[in-house]
């Protein structure tokens, strides 16, 4: 989100079990990509539960599944399911292509939550999370 939408956005990224490392498929993808890894860690949404958000995008079915912290301000909430690529099976070359692809998917989504009207109500941005979610 940041390599997309610059300074427009303060983004925040964790897991509620992190790895405690950041897996070298995302290395690799980001890597190619292109994608800055300036700060990039693993770390637990405990971290920013002081932490004001507008919204909360969960991406792994497992933690969808799960219940998420109650975050400052209510923020808006939302899951985009995607495969983890960590999973995928296969020689390396193809859990890198995977990993790619979906990589590509994921961008694809936070291209459309970058270009969205932040000014509208909640309840439209709501709608048009779960959109790109299912896209």
């Amino acid at each position: 989100m940041r390599h997309l939408g610059g300074d427009r956005f303060e983004v925040h990224s964790a897991g509620s079990h992190p790895a405690g490392f950041i897996h070298p498929l995302a290395v690799e993808c980001l890597t190619r990509l292109s994608v800055p890894m300036i700060d990039l860690r693993s770390k637990s949404w405990d971290e920013f539960l002081q932490t004001p958000v507008d919204a909360v995008i969960t991406l792994c079915d497992s933690a969808a599944a799960e219940t998420c912290p109650v975050w400052p301000g209510a923020p808006i909430r939302a899951h985009w399911s995607i495969p983890d690529p960590t999973y995928h099976l296969g020689v390396a070359d193809e859990r890198i292509e995977f990993a790619l692809r979906i990589a590509s998917r994921l961008q694809t989504k936070i291209q459309g939550l970058v270009d969205l009207d932040w000014s509208v109500n909640p309840q439209e941005i709501q709608k048009r999370l779960e959109f790109l979610g299912e896209i």
